[in-house]
C-alpha cells in the first residue's frame, strides 16, 4: 500500500511537471511580420512582429525575437524565466519604427528556450 501511495504521488508530480512547463503543448516560437508593401523613399514606417508560442512560463517560453533589415539586426527583446522577465502572453507583438531610405527586405525570428524558432518571417519594402 506504501509503494502505491509513492508511485501515485510521482505520477502525479509528474504530471505537473509537464503541464506546467509546456511540455504536453510543446511548440517552437513562431512570427509573422506586418509592414507596407511600398512607400516613398523618406517614410518612417511601424514595423509589427507577431510571436506565437503555445508556453510562456517559467520552465518553456520564448527566450528572444529579432528584427532585421537587409540582414543587420536593428531590434532585439530578449527575455528570461522569472516571471518580470518572460512574455506575458502565449500570443504578443512588438513593434518598431523604421525609416526606409531604399528598398529593404525584413526579417523577423523568435525562438523558445527549448525547441528553438520554427522559422524566420521575410517581408520586402519597396520604394515607390
Amino acid at each position: 500500500m506504501k509503494k502505491l501511495k509513492i508511485e501515485l504521488v510521482v505520477a502525479v508530480f509528474i504530471f505537473i511537471f509537464c503541464i506546467s512547463s509546456g511540455a504536453a503543448f510543446a511548440n517552437q516560437s513562431s512570427v509573422s511580420l506586418e509592414a507596407p508593401n511600398s512607400v516613398e523613399r523618406g517614410t518612417e514606417i511601424t514595423i509589427k512582429v507577431h510571436v506565437t508560442h503555445s508556453a510562456n512560463n517559467y520552465f518553456h517560453y520564448t527566450k528572444w525575437v529579432s528584427i532585421k533589415v537587409n540582414g543587420e539586426e536593428i531590434a532585439r527583446w530578449d527575455y528570461g524565466k522569472h516571471k518580470y522577465k518572460r512574455p506575458k502572453a502565449k500570443n504578443f507583438t512588438r513593434e518598431i519604427k523604421y525609416i526606409v531610405t531604399d528598398d529593404v527586405i525584413i526579417e523577423a525570428e523568435a525562438s523558445c528556450n527549448i525547441h528553438g524558432s520554427k522559422k524566420k518571417a521575410i517581408k520586402k519594402v519597396f520604394i515607390k
